[in-house]
C-alpha cells in the first residue's frame, strides 16, 4: 500500500496562502489603490506620549519604512536631525512635499532597506510599521541591520502589531517571538503598552537598548 492519507481519515490539509512578491511594486500599488490601512493619517499616540515624557529626546533619529512620514514630521518639528527610508515612490514624494510645504528639513531617502547603509550610526530608530510589513523570513536579517544601524547605548522605539492574521501583511510580531528575536543585542528597557489602531488591531510599544 502506497503511503498518504489513512483510510477512513477526511482531514483536509489547509494550503497556505503564498506571501506575495512585498517589493516596491507591491507597495505602490497599495498607495494607488488606496490600500493604506496602516496609516493613521496622523502621528502615533505613543510616539506623542514618549516624547512628552522625555524618553525621546532631540538627537540623530533614523525612521525606517517611513510611509507617508507623519511621525518624520513630528520628529522634524520637534528639533530632531531626521533621516527616513521607504522604497515606495508615492510615500517619498508626499513626504518630501508634505516638509517642503512646511517649511521643515528631514532627509527622505528612496531605497530598499535590506541595502541601505549609513555612514555612520544613528542615536535612535523609531520602528512602526515596517517590521510587520517584512516577509517574517526576513525578520533576523531585519534585526541585524537594526542593531548596525544603531550606536551601542541607542534606543530602538518600537511598536509591534498584534493580528490574528498569520498570512499578512501585516504579519503579527507577538512580544514572546519580539523578546526572542531581539535577545542578544539589546536589554528590553520599557513596555509593553497597548496601543489601539485604526484597522481594528493594536501595537505593542516597547523601548530596546543597543547594547
Amino acid at each position: 500500500m502506497h503511503s498518504g492519507t489513512p483510510p477512513g481519515d477526511n482531514t483536509v490539509s489547509r494550503v497556505p496562502t503564498p506571501v506575495p512578491d512585498l517589493g516596491p511594486a507591491y507597495w505602490q500599488t497599495r498607495y494607488d489603490q488606496g490600500k493604506t490601512g496602516w496609516d493613521r493619517g496622523g502621528t502615533s499616540p505613543m510616539l506623542s506620549r514618549w516624547l512628552g515624557a522625555g524618553d525621546l529626546t532631540p538627537c540623530r533619529v533614523l525612521v525606517p519604512g517611513c510611509g507617508r512620514g507623519h511621525e518624520v514630521i513630528t520628529l522634524a518639528e520637534a528639533g530632531f536631525d531626521v533621516t527616513a527610508v521607504d522604497f515606495a515612490d508615492s510615500a517619498v514624494q508626499s513626504l518630501r512635499e508634505e516638509l517642503s510645504r512646511r517649511g521643515l528639513k528631514a532627509r527622505v531617502i528612496q531605497a530598499d532597506l535590506f541595502q541601505f547603509s549609513p555612514a555612520e550610526p544613528f542615536d535612535a530608530i523609531y520602528e512602526q510599521t515596517c517590521l510587520c510589513a517584512i516577509d517574517p523570513s526576513l525578520r533576523k536579517t531585519y534585526e541585524s541591520l537594526l542593531a548596525d544601524w544603531l550606536r551601542p547605548g541607542g534606543k530602538l522605539f518600537a511598536l509591534f502589531m498584534q493580528t490574528e492574521n498569520p498570512e499578512g501583511p501585516p504579519f503579527s510580531c507577538p512580544v514572546e517571538a519580539m523578546r526572542a528575536l531581539f535577545s542578544d543585542r539589546w536589554n528590553w528597557e520599557s513596555g509593553p503598552v497597548r496601543i489601539d489602531h485604526p484597522m481594528g488591531l493594536h501595537e505593542l510599544a516597547c523601548i530596546l537598548v543597543r547594547r
